[in-house]
C-alpha cells in the first residue's frame, strides 16, 4: 500500500471536485478548494474521520468495498478507479462488460435530478444509485444482495416486488423482464451471472419457465408506466433512458406530463422524499 501516493491522489481528486459537480450548492463563504473532507465522506457513505485518516496517511488499508465507494463518491473514471485500487495495495477490478462502477458523467446528471425519480441500473436490473425522489417512489433498491439484487429475479421470487405495479400490467412486465434477461444471458455467455440467474429462476419459478419457453426477445418497457405509491396512489409516468454502453448501464428518469394529476403527485413525491431523508 502506497500511503503517500494514496493520500495525495485522494486530496487532489477531492480538490478538483466542485460542489456543482455533485449537486451541492456553493455557499458564499466557501474558501475550500474543491470539496471538504466531510462532504466527500458523506458522498462515499463513510465517517469523515475514516476518510480524513486516509488523506493524512494514518488510515488502515481500505477494503475493496471501501475503495469502490470512494471511487463512486469522487466520481472517478475507470482508469482513476483502477489507479486508486493499485495505490491501496489491491489488484484493479476486472473490467467486465457489466460492472458496478457508474460513469462520472452519468453521476453528474443524476446529482442534478434530486427532485426527480431517477435510477442507475445494470443490464440485469440491479439498481446502483437512485435519487431521493426515486427512494420515495420505489423504496431502497440498492440494499439487496446476491441474486436478489436483480429486479428480474425478485419479480419472480418475491411477491412484494409486484405491489408497485398495477395488477393488470403484471403479465406484460413478466414478459419484458424475461426477454431482457434472455438477451443479457445470450450476450454475456453461459458462465455469466445472467446465465446463473436464468438457471435458478428456471428451477424456482414455473411462471418464468413458461415465459422462457416462448423465446421472446426485443420486448421493451411500455411508453407509460403505471406505478402504485402507498400514499399518492397511481402515477402514470414516462421513462426516459440514457445508456452507457461501455458499462451496460442505464440512467432511468421518470417524468409526468405537466398539468396532469400525476405531475402534481410527482411534486408531492419530492416533498415526501425530503421528509424521509430528514427522518
Amino acid at each position: 500500500m502506497d500511503r503517500e501516493g494514496l493520500a495525495d491522489f485522494l486530496r487532489r481528486r477531492r480538490e478538483a471536485l466542485q460542489p456543482e459537480d455533485v449537486g451541492m450548492v456553493r455557499g458564499p463563504r466557501r474558501r475550500t478548494s474543491g470539496l471538504r473532507r466531510e462532504e466527500v465522506a458523506a458522498l462515499c457513505g463513510m465517517s469523515s474521520d475514516y476518510y480524513s485518516r486516509l488523506e493524512r496517511q494514518r488510515g488502515p488499508q481500505p477494503s475493496e468495498q471501501m475503495l469502490a465507494a470512494i471511487a463512486r463518491g469522487l466520481r472517478l473514471t475507470l482508469a482513476e478507479r483502477d489507479h486508486l485500487f493499485l495505490l491501496a495495495g489491491h489488484s484493479a477490478p476486472q473490467r467486465a462488460v457489466r460492472g458496478d462502477h457508474v460513469n462520472p458523467g452519468i453521476m453528474r446528471v443524476l446529482d442534478r435530478l434530486c427532485d426527480t425519480p431517477a435510477l442507475v441500473t445494470t443490464a440485469l436490473g440491479e439498481t446502483l444509485r437512485q435519487t431521493p425522489a426515486a427512494l420515495a417512489l420505489f423504496g431502497d433498491q440498492t440494499g439487496f444482495s446476491g441474486m436478489a439484487r436483480s429486479l428480474f429475479y425478485r419479480w419472480f421470487t418475491d411477491p412484494a416486488e409486484r405491489r408497485l405495479y398495477l395488477e393488470d400490467d403484471h403479465p406484460l412486465y413478466g414478459r419484458v423482464f424475461t426477454s431482457l434477461l434472455r438477451e443479457a444471458a445470450t450476450r454475456e455467455g453461459p458462465r455469466s451471472r445472467a446465465a446463473a440467474l436464468t438457471r435458478d429462476l428456471l428451477a424456482r419459478s414455473p411462471e418464468f419457465a413458461a415465459l422462457w419457453d416462448r423465446h421472446e426477445v426485443g420486448l421493451g418497457h411500455p411508453d407509460t408506466k403505471r406505478l402504485v405509491h402507498s400514499q399518492l396512489g397511481v402515477l402514470e409516468l414516462q421513462c426516459q433512458t440514457l445508456l452507457d454502453p461501455d458499462q451496460s448501464q442505464a440512467l432511468l428518469v421518470y417524468t409526468a406530463t405537466p398539468g396532469t394529476e400525476s405531475h402534481d403527485k410527482l411534486r408531492l413525491l419530492a416533498v415526501i422524499g425530503s421528509q424521509r431523508l430528514e427522518a
